[in-house]
């Protein structure tokens, strides 16, 4: 099997999703692609201040309509792969930068707007890596344990022209799962020929729910996926298998009905997994599976994601 690398220059960046953009690589199921990534925002290098006038430096040149969106890394495009087959992307490695950066609040959004933090500037705070703690602080000396993923990894619509970043799908996207670290493989349903899958959004660290619209955004010195093709399958939504146990995702403009189709995948995986009908899939549901807010805050589409955590439920001989 081959490894490949991608770099952030122009021939493999873009900012939206589309069936229409000609790979940056071809490579075989089975394959090793080592990224290197841009923050979501396009910088090349930190914010040196906390007054959002000043701006750090962004790559160019910028395409419009093409680039307004996350700085992804792609097409990556996966010989063989055809719809309805299942696209396993394999994590293996996440290192981050060395700087990254959080805002909230200044522009009207739903939370922001319910919160009261809508007006004024928004507040920016600064924050240095370190990769080899993995621990970051910013500028006020608050310190955390990082814990760096990939917010976009995903493919386009089957649909003509240009669709946006923002929103998770059912191909992938925008997800926003801090679960999916180094270790995990994330299984996305195939929705055009040829995969043509796109990361991007690096984050050191991220709560469940995103709720500022930001996480430590941070470039990526090193992301290592390997991929490989499975049969048709009947997901109808993202699956993973995670360090922290499976995990199947909902996404829909009403959490409410995030979380249900969250559910859903989830008593039919844990049907696949053990055997059991909806029932008492549903039954031991009840008892081991969390239902975490994955994001409140991705372009009106929200997430949830249900988690079977690792060991919570074994099977051992009953008698009588």
């Amino acid at each position: 099997m081959a490894t490949y690398t991608m770099v952030p220059e122009r021939a493999a960046l873009h900012g939206q999703f589309s069936r229409e953009f000609p790979p940056a690589l071809t490579i075989d199921a089975g394959d090793t692609v080592i990224y290197r990534t841009l923050d979501a925002g396009w910088n090349l290098e930190p914010r040196r201040s906390r007054n959002p006038e000043e701006r750090p430096a962004k790559f160019t040149p910028r395409i419009e309509g093409h680039d307004s969106g996350h700085a992804l890394c792609g097409p990556l495009a996966v010989r063989g792969a055809q719809p309805g087959m299942i696209l396993a992307v394999h994590v293996q490695g996440i290192r981050p930068g060395t700087w990254g950066w959080t805002t909230a609040g200044g522009w009207a959004s739903p939370v922001n707007t319910r919160l009261g933090i809508d007006s004024g500037d928004e507040r920016i705070h600064l924050w240095t890596l370190d990769p080899e703690t993995m621990t970051g602080h910013n500028q006020d000396g608050y310190q955390v344990r990082l814990r760096p993923f990939m917010g976009v990894m995903g493919m386009p619509p089957d649909a003509p022209g240009l669709h946006p970043s923002g929103p998770p799908r059912i191909w992938g996207g925008n997800l926003d799962c801090k679960e999916l670290v180094a270790g995990s493989t994330l299984y996305l349903p195939i929705p055009v020929p040829l995969a043509l899958f796109s990361v991007g959004d690096g984050h050191a660290a991220q709560a469940d729910g995103e709720v500022s619209s930001t996480a430590i955004e941070c470039p990526m010195e090193r992301v290592e996926l390997r991929f490989e093709l499975q049969d048709p399958g009947a997901l109808s939504t993202p699956w993973a298998r995670t360090p922290a146990g499976w995990i199947t995702f909902g996404f829909h403009e009403d959490i409410h009905e995030a979380g249900m189709i969250a559910l859903d995948a989830m008593v039919r995986l844990l049907g696949q997994l053990h055997g059991l009908d909806r029932h008492d899939a549903m039954a031991l549901a009840s008892v081991v599976v969390d239902l975490h807010i994955t994001q409140l805050v991705n372009a009106g589409i929200l997430g949830v994601h249900a988690l079977l955590p690792d060991g919570a439920l074994t099977r051992i001989a009953v008698s009588g």
